[in-house]
């Protein structure tokens, strides 16, 4: 991990799961304006960037292959940052969430401590838009913490 002078540690979640460019135009999609985010973000004191993984399109991934491009951009942009993997999904299997873990061995990923009502409502049409539980039982948890500990990643409790 890196060693920082203030032991206070900044994370910023630059990119989220359901937000996107038409309610926030600054939400990144690609490596590069990952990068960008993550420059802005150092240079005002964060230190490490939480990355919830997109396609260019904007879609979200838990593909191996767009958290390596995103981390990579971001590397190649800042140097000294800690890079933390957003685990978390609704309807995606626990293995092919720890599978990028596995292959790109972060430094930081998030656990999930529990599992809650997940769900995004509109007034205007006075309904919800998606409703799920994000489910995160003691087996999940402890997969993901056997896991963390093989692969040698630090854990981030998400409480």
């Amino acid at each position: 991990m890196s060693r920082f002078e203030d032991p206070a540690i900044i994370t910023c979640a630059i990119s989220g799961v359901i937000a996107n460019k038409e309610q926030c135009p600054a939400i990144p999609y690609t490596p590069e304006e990952y990068a960008a985010e993550a420059r802005r973000i150092v240079d005002e004191g964060g230190s490490m960037i939480h990355i919830h993984a997109r396609k260019p399109d904007g879609t979200p991934s838990y593909e191996a292959a767009e958290f390596r491009s995103i981390t990579e951009a971001i590397l190649s942009a800042v140097d000294d940052v800690v890079i933390n993997y957003s685990t978390g999904a609704v309807g995606v299997p626990v293995e092919k969430r720890i599978a990028y873990l596995r292959e790109l061995r972060p430094e930081v990923a998030a656990l999930n401590m529990g599992s809650m009502n997940y769900a995004k409502y509109s007034r205007r049409r006075k309904d919800f838009v998606f409703q799920a539980v994000f489910e995160n039982s003691f087996e999940t948890i402890i997969t993901f913490v056997r896991a963390m500990t093989e692969l040698g990643i630090r854990p981030e409790h998400e409480c």
